[in-house]
């Protein structure tokens, strides 16, 4: 079977009725993107394409792999395109969307090729950085400026490009940039915006450049809403017979989207979502919106999925029909999270049950291990406030959000196989565990050190005491070492679907 690329779309392939596809054009680059996964790639991309087919844009994306590997040739060997495939139930009905992305021009590896990203950035036409680097990507880690070398840290890389933009436009203050972060982290245009300013004063760049970052360029805040499993591996081949072609690329996706963005409403006529039918606000104030969507969708995924794998249990899909956790998911929503988020009940109640909604979708096949990725700054970003929210109000812990914490480390029980990797043990079979070297290294070491002294206490409060994890010394919040301790040591005897049933016994209604 033929693969898709550009040779194949011009060469007479006729398109599926229910397959559409983008506008084949060779519109100038106005968008460098840095993260070539599954969620920008059938989020960012994709209504970039459908502001294309509308006449509304006319712009390509030039995506840079923001690590040493990732999907660059791939994404290059099929000339930037991919199917992305939408499928949920709106209003009762079925609704699904097939649609060929034509909006990427091509990928670039960096660390191969760190001249041509920064020609990509010293372009004039160029107007939008997007970025999807997860929650831990957004941080200032020092590191020497090596003009011509490509930097590690996404902020550096930043500060690198916008130097060489700066010097190719002559400090022209009509080209600077938007940034629209996608990092589900808080104020995440801020914090970039603060790395990056980080990143030439321990650079010593100039005064002239530093003030064109600070007046010229926009950092915006924003939040994003979209549930993307990504590549159907059950489906692929019998997908690949309906559309005619293979794609390795192949993204799926909910149809639900949202993007809020914090920021000056006359930005949004050079990137018109708004006009194009699409969900994204504009906005003054995007703190409602992202505590809604923080703490209840990605908090529950976050507080839920690792002790449901652990349970036998690979979807999001089975984890809301399985007896004892579905009761979990429901639970730690609506008796431990609403509670913490700052909204009309009526509002955020109808926002919980669609959420449990989408996590039902029938079309998603949501993979446990990918909403594992990077778990730990994901626990500190969205379920820790919720925790200590619902500690300052209630006077007491939340028992299944504190349960979460306790099944985190035990997901983290594993050995170092990988610069980025780990190997933990479910039933006897091997999974990867992923995240920051050094967050794999410290628990890691835990664990080991755990193997002999066989003090369940001692490798909880190593971990709660590590301020490099969760942004303060959870050992100190009042009672949770033990609520922690004590959770580990029934997973171990009683086993994880067992403890959590015993948990949610004692939990109060």
């Amino acid at each position: 079977m033929k693969r898709l690329s550009k040779q194949l779309l011009q060469q007479g392939f006729v398109l599926p009725s229910n397959l559409t596809c983008g506008v084949l054009a060779d519109f100038p680059e106005r968008i460098v993107q840095f993260g070539e996964g599954n969620f920008l790639r059938a989020f960012a991309d994709w209504m970039v394409d459908v502001l294309n087919e509308q006449g509304l844009f006319g712009g390509k994306v030039v995506v840079v792999q923001p690590i040493r590997h990732g999907m660059a040739a791939t994404l290059n060997e099929q000339d930037g395109l991919y199917t992305v495939l939408l499928r949920g139930v709106q209003n009762g009905a079925v609704v699904e969307t097939r649609r060929i992305v034509t909006a990427v021009s091509r990928v670039r590896n960096p660390y191969d090729a760190w001249e041509e990203v920064a020609g990509c950035f010293c372009n004039p036409a160029l107007r939008f950085v997007v970025s999807n680097t997860t929650e831990a990507g957004i941080t200032f880690v020092s590191e020497p400026h090596r003009p011509g070398q490509c930097p590690e840290s996404f902020p550096a890389k930043v500060t690198a490009l916008l130097f060489e933009r700066f010097q190719a436009v002559k400090g022209d203050a009509a080209q600077g940039l938007i940034f629209l972060p996608c990092e589900l982290i808080e104020h995440n245009g801020d914090a970039l915006r603060r790395c990056v300013l980080q990143h030439t004063e321990a650079w010593g760049l100039s005064r002239e450049f530093t003030d064109w970052v600070k007046n010229s360029n926009h950092f915006l805040n924003t939040l994003v809403d979209r549930i993307v499993p990504g590549y159907p591996h059950d489906e692929a081949e019998q997908l690949a017979r309906e559309l005619g072609y293979e794609d390795k690329l192949l993204d799926a996706g909910e149809v639900f989207h949202l993007w809020v963005i914090e920021g000056p409403r006359h930005l949004a006529e050079g990137i018109p979502f708004h006009r194009a039918g699409l969900d994204v606000i504009w906005t003054n104030d995007l703190a409602p919106y992202r505590t809604r969507k923080v703490r209840i969708l990605n908090g529950a995924h976050t507080a839920s999925v690792l002790a449901a794998f652990h349970a036998g249990l690979n979807t999001v899909r089975e984890m809301v029909e399985d007896p004892v956790f579905g009761a979990f998911v429901r639970r730690v929503i609506f008796d431990e999270i609403l509670s913490t988020v700052p909204l009309p009940e009526p509002e955020k109640v109808a926002y919980a049950e669609a959420v449990l909604e989408r996590f039902r979708n029938p079309f998603i096949q949501h993979d446990l291990l990918s909403i594992a990725l990077n778990s730990v700054s994901k626990w500190t970003v969205r379920v820790l406030p919720s925790l200590l929210d619902y500690l300052r109000a209630k006077d007491s812990l939340p028992p299944l959000l504190s349960f979460s914490l306790a099944a985190l480390l035990y997901f983290y029980r594993g050995q170092r196989t990988g610069t980025d990797e780990s190997t933990g043990l479910r039933g006897g079979r091997a999974y990867p565990i992923h995240d920051e070297p050094a967050v794999l290294d410290f628990l890691a070491e835990c664990w080991t050190e755990f193997e002999s002294h066989r003090d369940l206490r001692r490798l909880t409060t190593n971990v709660l005491t590590n301020k490099r994890l969760w942004g303060m010394d959870l050992d100190r919040v009042a009672g949770l070492a033990g609520i922690v301790t004590n959770a580990l040591e029934q997973i171990r005897k009683a086993g994880m679907p067992r403890a959590a049933a015993k948990l949610l016994h004692r939990a109060p209604e």
